[in-house]
């Protein structure tokens, strides 16, 4: 009976009244609010991977050396601080090896120590700052034949620091996930609340079409393409308002992210993100057609 009043119907005919019942303003609004908290939430994950990328590969391949007594005699008319950055920059593994100033040394020591930190009669260290062909590269042969050279000298890699970026990486990772799971809840939620709203209020017409003989799956698809239309304004209005605020949130974290000075937010913002960014329309109107569906065909199940 459905079939040929679908054909006598004319085209656009909303029968059971859902532009009223699903109002294309509160509901848009909502999911659009959802969908920018989702944006931020997959910036935040996709943020935190990029940096602690960047970091990991900075600090795996840095390394620090101190000299004890970097002034005095060596070997073969070297100083002790003189010798060691000779046998690093010797090494295969070492792309370069440089003995920090004086006065780069005061500025490090400077926000514990005061400004001339060299008139206070310390035994400062000599420092060498080495930069390592690759993250990861093995530094106890080389720390042996150091130390058996210049007695006392240390090695100080940043393993303990990529250790702890990678664990601070991974638990933003879990917080932007769970932030996922929530808005996606939420979104579902307010369809679903929204649906059983138009349900109530368009009770009789949907009495009067089943009795017809129309379809619970027929009911069902005109509220789910109503409530799919909608979520997709929704998630499109969301993360077109979330796109400047994540450039802006780039921009702020491009200093950390790039040694350039004139990479832009488009250029520091993941490329993960460009290609995320466009499937939060597609993900809420999944979610608007399932929540819709489910929420109407367990209503009509209620029907006497």
């Amino acid at each position: 009976m459905m079939s040929r009043h679908n054909l006598l119907r004319p085209a656009g005919f909303d029968e059971l009244g859902l532009r009223r019942a699903l109002a294309d303003r509160m509901l848009p609004f909502l999911v659009a609010a959802m969908a920018f908290l989702a944006a931020l939430a997959l910036a935040g994950w996709i943020g935190a991977a990029s940096l602690a990328r960047l970091w990991q590969a900075g600090a795996g391949t840095s390394l620090t050396v101190q000299v004890p007594h970097p002034a005095d005699a060596a070997h073969g008319g070297e100083t002790r601080l003189e010798h060691v950055v000779g046998m690093l920059r010797e090494n295969p593994g070492v792309a370069s090896a440089r003995a920090l100033s004086a006065n780069e040394l005061n500025a490090l020591l400077e926000p514990w120590l005061g400004a001339g930190a060299d008139r206070l009669g310390l035994p400062l260290p000599g420092v060498i700052a080495v930069r390592l062909t690759e993250p990861g590269f093995p530094l106890g042969a080389l720390a042996e034949r150091v130390r058996e050279a210049v007695p006392g000298t240390r090695l100080e890699d940043q393993g303990i620091w990529i250790t702890r970026l990678a664990t601070l990486a991974q638990s933003l990772q879990l917080c932007a996930a769970a932030a996922l799971l929530v808005v996606a809840g939420v979104a579902a939620a307010v369809i679903a609340v929204a649906t059983r709203g138009g349900l109530a209020a368009r009770r009789e017409a949907i009495e009067i079409v089943h009795g017809l003989g129309a379809s619970d799956s027929y009911i069902a698809g005109q509220f789910a393409a109503r409530a799919t239309l909608l979520a997709a304004a929704g998630g499109i209005a969301g993360g077109v308002l979330a796109l400047p605020v994540l450039l802006g949130l780039a921009n702020l974290a491009a200093p950390f992210g790039t040694t350039s000075e004139q990479a832009g937010a488009f250029a520091m913002l993941p490329v993960g993100l460009w290609l995320l960014l466009p499937g939060l329309p597609m993900v809420a109107a999944a979610i608007g057609f399932t929540t819709a569906q489910a929420t109407v065909r367990r209503w009509l199940r209620q029907l006497p």
